[in-house]
This record gives structure tokens, C-alpha cells and sequence, in this order.
């Protein structure tokens, strides 16, 4: 190991959406700053950011029925739906912020506009789907929304989902057309070169194989280079642990006090992809059913438009799965290795509770093509198994920690845990992830810069208007940033169906 030692302000791990949504933001905030970014692929955006590895569905809470639950007396809850589309609207300033000052362009290479549907089978279903759009609806964020339960109107909306359908089934829909396709790949790459253009140093195949407290307060990374096998040291006053589902391994060897009891559950996900374009050219909305009893909400089944490269294609699932590997390109040996005497108890207490999850996932690796074609005609009554095929997507790591609801809690969504110095912070979690990245980066921002916050938020609220504002409360601003955004990034424009 070479005893050179480098020291720099900040320390990006891992060159995904967070690190490069954190990187974009602080350059604004303190362009003096010196950024550092290490990653052990040979790219920007090849993990769980990478446009075959993530839906891209622009979670804004407009189609997904899992953010929306149903309370006992009937009622719908949609106060998760409300949070997650405000975050999405901070996200969407941020990129609007970063075109018009002309640091990033052709915003149509990553976000396109694409109507966002919830449809559901069945009486109980439908009358659930009725009550959920009377709740949104009325809601200044979810403006636009329509219900049909009208056959005819349905085969307007999805004429591949209502072609040849013999079901005597009642069958509903709700569509709204201000919702996305994002690219988080080509979003992350993009972010990237802007800020090799900032002067961050960005160092592909490049692993963090320790992190540890110096006596100075520092923190001190041993960062091996991949091709070369030779590890150097680096000290940072600030690191972000943006790695991923590698972030637990990082955070463990860290040894925070915050990130102890804290254990990982990881779920792997397939999708089938037609690209015939007979086919493609018949759907042009992102579909969104109701997850199977049983089944965890990242296993939510939809039927997606989807644009990469300028070309359309079509992705069904998600077939979840299991592997104990916390990347794509992981160690089998992840899932073990992140079991340590802190968090045992948490991490054994999660597999007693999640024995039927575990049975879920288990089967679904086993499922055969046919098996999974059988699930896709529920939406697609006339697919052929010629005109798909199957696509492995990106791994996911559920954080398992003691919470009110007990010992060995499985966490579904997106968590920041920053030591109490506010020196280190780690992301951890899966949806809606890179969809609320700029929210969950300014929360990094807020808890781990307290002392410059008075001093940066004229900038802040540059970058986002809506910053520090209820939206809910401000009906005009939303219409505002609504308009202003969609103007800055083409969102106005009508995509072609074909």
C-alpha cells in the first residue's frame, strides 16, 4: 500500500444518481470545495441508477397503488402519495435549475413526458381504485387525474391491455398524462460530465476497501485501484456513502454508532422486455397493478413505455427474486458478511418474520418463462412468448432495523443514516429512490452541514423555489412550478405513440 496520503473536502463512494445529485449540488453551494469520487465500476450509472436496472417510472405517486393504502374504514390514505410527488417536484426544479443555467442540456436524453396509469380486476378492486381517485383528485397535486371503469374508454387508453380480454371481470383505470419516463442513467452520466467539467475528481475502478476515524476528526479511506491492485489513502472532512446496496458494508466498517443494529435484506428483480415494434407501437402509458398478497411493494406488477437510446421498448414485471448479493455485480458471500455481533439478533429476528417473504421470493427465481408469461397475460391477454424476453435488473437492499413496530423490522423506501458529527452519511434502501433524489440529498445536506445552512439558503432556494414551502398549502406554486418546469424540460411537447 502506498503511504501517500491525499486529503480533500468531500468524498463521493460510488458514482450513481445520489452521489452525482449530491456532487451537482454542492458545487453550487460551495464551488471551492474539493470533490473526490471513487467507483469500483468502469463507468457513471452502471448500478441501481443504470436505465435497465430501474424503472424509471418518475415516481410521483400517480399510478402506484402501494402508496396509497386503504384504511379500515374505507377510507384512502394518500398522505405517502402527497409526500413523494412534493419530493418529485423538487427534483424536478433542481434539473430545471441546472438547464437554464445551461450546466446540463438536452433535458429530452433522460426525462420524457408519458401518462401514468393505476388499473386494477375485480369488484372489490375497482371500488378501491373509485375511492383512491376521488381522494386524488381533488388534490391541487394530482390535477388532471381520470377514472373509467367504460370498457370503451379503457380501450382508448390501453388497447394492448383491452385487446382479446375475455374476462367478465370488472376492470378500472385512472390516467394521468403529467407524468415521466426518466433515464436515470443517462441522468447520471450526464451529471457526471458536468462535474468533471466542475473540476471533481472521478476515479472509475476504483474500490473502498476500509474507512476509518482518524485521531484528527478526518476520515481515512483505503482506496484500492482495481487494474493496478495498488491502495492508497484518502482523508476527507465530509464522505457520502452513495454505493448502493454496497452502502451497509461501508457504513459497518465505519463503525458509527448510527449504523449499528442495522442489517440488509436483499431482493433481486427480473423483467421481460419486448422490443417487437408491432407490438410497442400499441402501449404508450406506464401501467401500474396491484402486488400480489404476500409479495413486497418493489414487486408492485407494470407495464412500462419505456425510451433508452432514442428507442422505445416495453418492460413488464417486476419478477422479484433472491440473492444474497448486495450489487449486481456483488459477492455471493454479501448477505452473510453483513451480519456482525451488533446487528445479529436484528438480522435473525427479520428472517423469523419474513419466513413467507423469503418462501415469495424463492419461488419466484424458480418460476419458468412460461410460468411468467401466464402473469403477463393478466395484462397483456394476447402475448407471445416470442415477442419477449427476459432481462435481469438491479439488485435492491431492504434495510432491516428495530423500530416501535420490534426487533428485525424489514424497511421498505429510501434512508439517509449520518453520524451524529454530521462528518459521514450513508444511503440506504430501494424505492423511490432516484426518483426523490434531490430531496433526500438536500435531508444529507440539512443534517450534515447544519452550520452553513442560514448561509446557503438564498442558493438553495435558487436551485428550488419551492424550498422550505408546503406545496400543498401553496395550490398557486405548485401550478407555477408545474408550468416552469415542464417549459425548461420539454414536457409540454406530445411524444409520438409509435
Amino acid at each position: 500500500m502506498s503511504d501517500r496520503q491525499s486529503k480533500t473536502d468531500v468524498i463521493l463512494i460510488g458514482a450513481g444518481i445520489m452521489s452525482a445529485t449530491l456532487g451537482a449540488m454542492l458545487k453550487e453551494l460551495v464551488p471551492d470545495w474539493e470533490i473526490k469520487v471513487f467507483e469500483r465500476l468502469a463507468s457513471a450509472g452502471e448500478e441501481s441508477s443504470n436505465e435497465w436496472n430501474n424503472a424509471g417510472t418518475g415516481h410521483a405517486a400517480l399510478c402506484e397503488l402501494n402508496y396509497t393504502d386503504e384504511k379500515p374504514d374505507g377510507t384512502v390514505d394518500i398522505s405517502k402519495a402527497i409526500k413523494i410527488n412534493e419530493q418529485f417536484q423538487v427534483s424536478k426544479q433542481f434539473w430545471s435549475y441546472l438547464v437554464e443555467r445551461n450546466l446540463i442540456s438536452n433535458p429530452q436524453d433522460f426525462i420524457v413526458p408519458l401518462p401514468h396509469m393505476s388499473m386494477v380486476q375485480g369488484k372489490q378492486d375497482v371500488a378501491f381504485l373509485k375511492r383512491r381517485f376521488e381522494a386524488m383528485s381533488s388534490n391541487p397535486l394530482f390535477q388532471g387525474m381520470e377514472y373509467s371503469d367504460d370498457p370503451k374508454k379503457l380501450m382508448e387508453w390501453i388497447p394492448l391491455i383491452m385487446k382479446d380480454r375475455k374476462s367478465n371481470e370488472p376492470i378500472a383505470a385512472t390516467k394521468i398524462d403529467s407524468g415521466t419516463d426518466v433515464n436515470f442513467g443517462a441522468l447520471t452520466r450526464i451529471l457526471f460530465d458536468h462535474l468533471k467539467n466542475q473540476n471533481v475528481d472521478i476515479k472509475f475502478k476504483h474500490n473502498v476497501d476500509d474507512i476509518k476515524r482518524t485521531n484528527d476528526g478526518l476520515w481515512e479511506l483505503k482506496v484500492r485501484n482495481i487494474d493496478t491492485g495498488i491502495a492508497q489513502r484518502h482523508c476527507a472532512k465530509f464522505v457520502f456513502i452513495g454505493g448502493g446496496g454496497g452502502s451497509l458494508h461501508l457504513l459497518q466498517k465505519s463503525g458509527i454508532p448510527e449504523g449499528r443494529n442495522i442489517g440488509g435484506f436483499p431482493v433481486s428483480g427480473l423483467f421481460m422486455v419486448c422490443n417487437n415494434p408491432e407490438v410497442v407501437a400499441q402501449h404508450h402509458a406506464k401501467v401500474y397493478g396491484k402486488a400480489p398478497v404476500g409479495a413486497p411493494p418493489m414487486s408492485v406488477p407494470h407495464l412500462d413505455t419505456r425510451f433508452i437510446d432514442n428507442k422505445k421498448s416495453l418492460l413488464f414485471g417486476p419478477f422479484a427474486g433472491f440473492s444474497p448479493k448486495f450489487l449486481k455485480t456483488g459477492s455471493m458471500f454479501d448477505l452473510i458478511g453483513s451480519v456482525k455481533p451488533n446487528n445479529v439478533v436484528t438480522m435473525l429476528a427479520a428472517g423469523v418474520k419474513n419466513v413467507p417473504l423469503t418462501k415469495y421470493l424463492i419461488q419466484q427465481v424458480m418460476l419458468s418463462k412460461e410460468k411468467r408469461m401466464e402473469d403477463l397475460r393478466q395484462f397483456i391477454p394476447n402475448a407471445k412468448s416470442e415477442d419477449w424476453d427476459l432481462l435481469v435488473a438491479g439488485q435492491r437492499v431492504q434495510v432491516i432495523k428495530d423500530t416501535a413496530a420490534g426487533k428485525g423490522t424489514l424497511q421498505f423506501g429510501t434512508e439517509v443514516v449520518s453520524g451524529a458529527n454530521g462528518s459521514i452519511a450513508a444511503l440506504l434502501g430501494a424505492s423511490p429512490g432516484a426518483s426523490t433524489a434531490v430531496s433526500v440529498m438536500l435531508e444529507v445536506i440539512n443534517k450534515c452541514f447544519p452550520q452553513y445552512i442560514k448561509a446557503w439558503e438564498p442558493k438553495i432556494k435558487e436551485m428550488i423555489s419551492s424550498y422550505g414551502v408546503s406545496l400543498l398549502k401553496n395550490p398557486e406554486l405548485i401550478e407555477e412550478i408545474h408550468t416552469s418546469t415542464s417549459r425548461t424540460l420539454g414536457l409540454n411537447r406530445q411524444l409520438q405513440t409509435v
